[in-house]
């Protein structure tokens, strides 16, 4: 007889859902899923967050052209310092306070005198009622080794040796209109006419001057002190009862993008150590 078959619950496959093994995976990888989900999301709003924490990365700055001996090192050190970049326009204080006035995008405007800020306050585009001085700068009388002067002096500036000298336009530039203060001071305005060269700034009458295109001239002693000018010429200064005082004053534009950045640039420039690498350079603190 053929032998009975038995059966076994045991033998019996337990269902899908019943396996104890499949089940934990299933739900493990669940889990998994839903973690990974979590953090990507916490990641992607810290770096939301982190992003709107940081301060701007580009500061637009306009700077009197005296500054542009002076500025780079301190630009560098800044950044170093906040992370913030620094784009630059160097011109004549009253370029730049004529470019703001029509809508330029600056964020911050450091002028070479108190006189252009305040119009760009006046015009309604400063964040503060007055500007707030940095610097004093000073004028000095230049000229090439190779000039061929024996004596540099305001007064040899009347001697027929001297056959042109290099201005800042004094409409523009304060340097300039220091320069012809001087002049006019000292009794030399008339004795001037036909050796002035008139530049559009400061740093273009120094190249004038440093070119030989202008036998002398009236620069700042920001380029005077530069290495290029101290080994091609050397300087006197004009005394500075000669011409009212260059006290150099800064203003955050209003409506600025970066008025923080500004306002972080503008406490940098008051730091001590930032006021002695200033004076090295040829800007004194304002209240010297």
């Amino acid at each position: 007889m053929p032998r009975a078959k038995c059966s076994s619950r045991w033998e019996k496959p337990l269902p899908r859902s019943s396996n104890p093994l499949r089940s934990w995976c299933s739900v493990s990888e669940k889990w998994r899923c839903l973690l990974l989900t979590v953090l990507v999301c916490a990641t992607v709003l810290a770096l939301q967050g982190a992003a709107l924490a940081q301060p701007p990365r580009t500061l637009r700055l306009a700077a009197a052209a005296d500054l542009e001996p002076v500025l780079p090192p301190l630009l560098q050190e800044f950044q170093k310092q906040t992370g913030i970049e620094i784009q630059t326009s160097y011109k004549s204080s009253a370029v730049l306070a004529t470019q703001i006035l029509n809508g330029a995008p600056f964020d911050l405007f450091l002028a070479a005198d108190m006189a252009f800020p305040q119009r760009v306050i006046d015009g309604g585009r400063g964040l503060t009622a007055h500007p707030t001085p940095y610097a004093r700068g000073t004028l000095v009388l230049w000229t090439r080794n190779d000039s061929g002067l024996a004596t540099l002096s305001l007064a040899a500036l009347k001697s027929s040796a001297v056959h042109t000298v290099a201005i800042a336009n004094p409409r523009h530039a304060p340097y300039g209109r220091a320069a012809q203060q001087t002049l006019d001071h000292t009794g030399l305005l008339a004795a001037m006419k036909g050796k002035l060269v008139v530049a559009e700034n400061i740093a273009q009458a120094a190249q004038y001057a440093a070119s030989g295109n202008a036998q002398v001239g009236f620069i700042s002693l920001t380029s005077a002190l530069t290495p290029r000018l101290r080994a091609a010429g050397h300087f006197v200064r004009v005394p500075q009862q000669d011409y009212t005082p260059l006290i150099q004053g800064a203003v955050a534009i209003k409506g600025a993008a970066h008025a923080r950045a500004a306002q972080q640039f503008l406490h940098f420039l008051a730091d001590p150590s930032t006021r002695a690498q200033l004076a090295r350079a040829g800007l004194d603190p304002p209240q010297a």
